[in-house]
């Protein structure tokens, strides 16, 4: 009887899973895996945010492998080691996975191929996290694209949207006979500090909580998704990032199922809205090309003129009053506090978020990368490296430099009814929407009337926008003159 491994890693669902499926169709017994295996990621191990993700979306698949018949086989250690261990324990001959497009996992797993091949192991993988894999599409110099327009419309010119899906398995076809499997605990995934409650609040990890996700924003948000995914305090957005980044949805099920319900007429004469919606699908396409074909950008600049950029020593308390939301900037204190409470921060206020820090604070990227990265559940390399250097000035498609988010401005456009400050600063509540975004700019009358003290019961801004904005010029024109 022939038996095969699927190897789970971030594909953590069971319909449309091209190695699953594979698995399946090749092999008579067909054992699921998953390794956790921390220090092969190099500097990106997940943070703490994604732990948290990861081990409830592994006790759901686990969940749902069970009622087909094998519960998830789970292991601690080296990943190529354990592979080889569950092979001399099953009896496998095959190793079946989906594909992962980071630097360290792609070395790593060009190792594990390599090696079990040359052991006379068949080894297959497939791509289930992309519409097109990032050496798909190149330009006509054959080179990869650093601009997303482009891109994307050759991505769509070679099919990107003309998708098909893969059946979901039935009960009764995979096996864990024999299979020791390591209690889920053990991972050590979940924070020791419990500052969750949030999070799961705010969250349903699991492919059934990744459809929920999905249908719930095609028939609430779809058809106004062009105006709406721009207003923080509106339900505008789909919340699917970081059940894509687990792979407990696909890209392809998520465009199906936005042109399934175009063609049910649920959302008549939304054609704009959807566009744009698959156009977001598509950035995150982008991404994943970006960091395939430019491995260094995580820590580097892409614009390679940004290596050389003055940025001054690091302003400690700085950077901590922006991560704890105390800037005195209501917008950004209002990101950030969302980020910290729910694991995630609206895209608007991110790129807001992100400006004042490398911009007006000249605090480098890397450092709120590195944040987000511990504090986002959908915390995606690729996306990460592109938002914060699109942010930044230095990096593909990017902002340019010069053009400097003013936070004031933003939240009175984006916000100008101030639910998304009020309830992420609840201290400014009582504020009228004219000093809402402002609160420093109040009469002392209006301050006391709204219960407000500046500098006691919420901060002065750490900074001054004018004046840090003409520093930020002046720093980039220093670097465009020498380069």
């Amino acid at each position: 009887m022939s038996t095969a491994l699927i190897w789970f890693r971030r594909d953590l669902r069971l319909a449309d899973n091209p190695a699953l499926c594979a698995a399946l169709e090749q092999a008579e017994r067909v054992v699921p895996v998953y390794i956790h295996a921390r220090d092969e990621e190099g500097d990106w191990a997940p943070g703490e945010a994604s732990r948290w993700w990861l081990h409830h979306s592994l006790k759901q698949l686990g969940h749902d492998l069970a009622a087909l018949g094998a519960p998830l086989v789970m292991r601690c250690g080296p990943s190529l080691d354990t592979l080889q261990e569950l092979l001399r324990e099953t009896g496998a001959s095959q190793v079946y996975w989906n594909r992962l497009y980071e630097p360290d996992t792609v070395r790593r797993d060009t190792h594990i191929k390599q090696a079990l091949q040359a052991q006379g192991v068949q080894v297959r993988s497939f791509n289930a996290a992309l519409l097109l894999e990032p050496w798909v599409v190149q330009n006509r110099s054959g080179e990869p694209y650093r601009v997303f327009t482009p891109y994307w419309k050759a991505c769509q010119a070679q099919g990107a949207l003309d998708v098909s899906l893969q059946p979901r398995p039935g009960p009764g076809v995979l096996t864990a006979e024999g299979s020791r499997s390591d209690p889920l605990e053990s991972l050590g995934l979940l924070p020791l500090i419990p500052w969750d409650a949030g999070l799961a609040k705010a969250w349903t990890p699991g492919e059934e909580g990744a459809h929920t996700a999905l249908e719930a924003f095609l028939d609430r948000a779809l058809a106004d998704y062009g105006e709406a995914r721009n207003l923080p305090d509106r339900l505008g957005t789909s919340h699917l990032s970081p059940h894509l980044h687990f792979g407990e949805i696909s890209p392809r099920q998520v465009v199906h199922a936005c042109q399934r319900a175009v063609a049910e007429g649920r959302h008549s004469g939304a054609d704009a809205s959807v566009k744009g919606f698959l156009g977001e699908i598509g950035w995150r396409e982008f991404g994943h090309h970006l960091l395939f074909h430019f491995p260094h950008t995580p820590l580097q600049p892409l614009d390679a003129r940004f290596e050389d950029f003055p940025w001054p020593p690091r302003d400690d308390d700085a950077l901590r009053a922006w991560q704890r939301g105390r800037t005195g900037l209501p917008i950004v204190d209002a990101g950030m506090r969302e980020l910290w409470a729910t694991g995630w921060m609206h895209n608007r206020v991110r790129m807001i978020t992100a400006s004042l820090l490398t911009k007006n604070l000249l605090i480098h990227w890397r450092e709120g990368a590195r944040w987000f990265w511990d504090t986002l559940v959908d915390a995606d390399l690729a996306s990460n490296t592109l938002g914060w250097q699109w942010t930044a000035g230095c990096g593909a498609d990017a902002a340019p430099y010069f053009r400097v988010f003013n936070p004031v401005l933003q939240g009175e456009r984006f916000d100008p009814g101030g639910g998304y400050v009020r309830h992420w600063v609840p201290e400014l509540k009582a504020l009228p929407d004219k000093y809402l975004h402002k609160p420093w700019q109040a009469p002392e009358s209006v301050l006391r009337g709204a219960g407000v003290r500046l500098g006691r019961d919420y901060p002065q801004p750490i900074v001054d926008l004018a004046a840090s904005r003409r520093q930020a010029l002046a720093a980039w024109e220093t670097l465009r003159q020498s380069a």
